[in-house]
């Protein structure tokens, strides 16, 4: 299912993106603040959304990064909210994005660079 069935992106917005890629690489945390310390069943729901949006994505120990254009990461970011906000009274959310025009696979191909420039693989 595309991301623009299941987050209702109008049609307008989408086809004037595949022109020419406009790729956006947004990590981002988002959890509540008013469900105490663990709060692990909540950032499991919006993995569940970052999962299913088919937008490719790496999950790290603070935050998540995902690939694709400007519509469709916002989307995710905005279902994210939609859903806690059901059940949260207070959400915090950081995001850090890298917008870069005509360039996608960059979730790999960044580190990809710098191993090369390291000549050696990194741990991971």
């Amino acid at each position: 299912m595309a991301v623009q069935e299941i987050y209702s992106i109008p049609d307008a917005i989408l086809p004037q993106t595949r022109k020419a890629p406009k790729m956006l690489l947004a990590e981002f945390s988002i959890w509540p603040m008013d469900k105490g310390e663990s709060v692990s069943p909540y950032v499991a729901r919006c993995l569940d959304i970052i999962d299913r949006s088919n937008l490719p994505y790496k999950l790290g120990p603070l935050g998540t990064c995902v690939e694709g254009e400007w519509p469709e990461v916002m989307a995710v970011i905005q279902k994210c909210y939609e859903d806690l906000s059901k059940d949260c009274t207070r959400i915090a959310c950081t995001v850090k994005m890298d917008w870069r025009k005509n360039h996608k696979g960059r979730l790999q191909s960044k580190m990809d660079s710098v191993e090369k420039k390291l000549g050696r693989s990194l741990r991971k």
